[in-house]
């Protein structure tokens, strides 16, 4: 044999050919196949015509000219909104449309990829939507408007605009969820939109508090077997608090329910409310500042959900639980026991969003524990809302002032409730 096909034949047994030898190459991640479904969990009801989002992202030649724009925004978690910390206290909530680290990284390898269309056999079937899909609660069983749209003018300072509707409700019933929203054409001047209920005019004219909407929010869903009473004969006043966009607008809200069957009365009374509300705001310019509220809880209660509220200098904000101590009289108490509930480490002022713990992991609070709310407003030059980082910021109702507190959602139980959770609780961590 000659010497050049001996050598041929040893190189050819220590390095065979490649072809049979390599791993088959990973499938390409196509559009078709792999980014609609994620898309139509996550962000199409949102992302389509009519809706709040400005662009639709229902087909391939929608999606294709933001595809990096796409994958700069869900690798920086800023999109879909939610911006829970997802490494901080309690992980599990109700529909939630955040992403998962397999999602995301399938989003990047499609757009790293030249961001094909793929097959067009393997897209899913189109998503069907309604009118009633605007609803984060669902389709409600009735909706209360303004009698008629508000002309807001075109520029000027924010504008504040109460109104009092009448629904004619001739009988006391429950109330499963409530959401309140902008008509569509109405979006981009509601700052917030408070709905109160008032029971006796005479009495209360101004009446309590029953839903808020903030620019990105969604509707309150109460745990199983709670709800909220409307008393036959009560009214809703509206408070909008509006900012003039440049043009002429047309404003109107609604308050949409879901109810519970008729004579069906639910065990626990659920509510939303402020917690750690702090009005001496103290922000020197070109500084981040920390601020502390804090709520006492009178009984023992089960907290269903977490609301960040601040404005555009709001950076994040925390709610932490601080227990009462189990042995008052003793001589040595030792410290107290904190527990930090959530965070919202990226608050985003375009988003108030409210984030429902799962019924498995919500907070089962003892009487006199205090909810503490610590939250940090960044008026630096670094953040890109801010209005002026040069400007002193204390509280205030303008869109340009600022806020800092939490709505909380939940409901009161008594002891020997609480206790029977607490064991229950235990069992499922065991």
């Amino acid at each position: 044999m000659k010497r050049a096909a001996l050598t041929l034949l040893v190189v050819g047994a220590l390095y065979p050919a490649t072809s049979a030898q390599q791993p088959a190459s990973s499938p390409t991640v196509t559009f078709t196949k792999d980014v609609a479904p994620i898309l139509q969990k996550s962000c199409q009801n949102c992302h389509r015509a009519g809706a709040i989002a400005p662009m639709s992202l229902l087909t391939y030649q929608d999606v294709r000219p933001w595809a990096r724009s796409i994958k700069s925004k869900v690798v920086a978690r800023e999109m879909p909104p939610w911006y829970i910390d997802r490494h901080i206290g309690i992980t599990k909530f109700k529909d939630d449309p955040s992403l998962t680290d397999a999602e995301i990284a399938t989003i990047t390898k499609w757009v790293d990829s030249g961001a094909p269309q793929g097959n067009p056999a393997d897209m899913p079937k189109p998503r069907v939507f309604a009118d009633v899909d605007k609803w984060h609660i669902g389709k409600p069983d009735m909706i209360v408007s303004l009698p008629k749209p508000y002309e807001l003018r075109a520029n000027g300072p924010d504008e504040f605009y109460d109104a009092d509707v009448d629904p004619e409700f001739t009988e006391d019933m429950y109330i499963a969820a409530v959401e309140t929203k902008p008509e569509a054409y109405s979006f981009k001047v509601v700052h917030h939109a408070t709905a109160n209920m008032i029971e006796d005019e005479e009495e209360d004219p101004v009446g309590f508090f029953f839903n808020e909407y903030a620019l990105g929010k969604n509707g309150d869903i109460f745990p199983e077997n709670s709800g909220r009473l409307i008393k036959a004969g009560s009214k809703i006043h509206f408070n909008l608090h509006l900012h003039p966009s440049g043009e002429k607008a047309l404003v109107n809200v609604s308050i949409g329910f879901k109810l519970y069957p008729k004579g069906q009365v639910p065990k626990y009374v659920a509510f939303t409310q402020h917690m750690g509300d702090n009005t001496d705001l103290d922000i020197p310019p070109g500084e981040v500042a920390r601020t502390d509220g804090y709520f006492r809880l009178p009984k023992p209660a089960v907290i269903s959900a977490f609301q960040p509220h601040m404005h555009n200098r709001g950076k994040a904000q925390c709610m932490e639980a601080i227990y009462p101590d189990i042995r008052p009289d003793s001589a040595r108490p030792g410290p107290a026991r904190t527990e930090t509930l959530s965070c919202v480490s990226n608050y985003q002022f375009g988003w108030h969003i409210t984030y429902p713990y799962a019924d498995d992991v919500q907070p089962i609070l003892p009487a006199g524990t205090i909810i503490h709310i610590t939250a940090w407003h960044d008026n630096t030059p670094a953040n890109k809302y801010n209005p002026n980082p040069r400007n002193w910021v204390g509280y205030g109702q303008r869109t340009i002032d600022e806020m800092s507190f939490a709505w909380v959602s939940l409901f009161y139980i008594d002891e020997a409730d609480y206790q029977q959770r607490v064991e229950a609780r235990k069992k499922t961590h065991e």
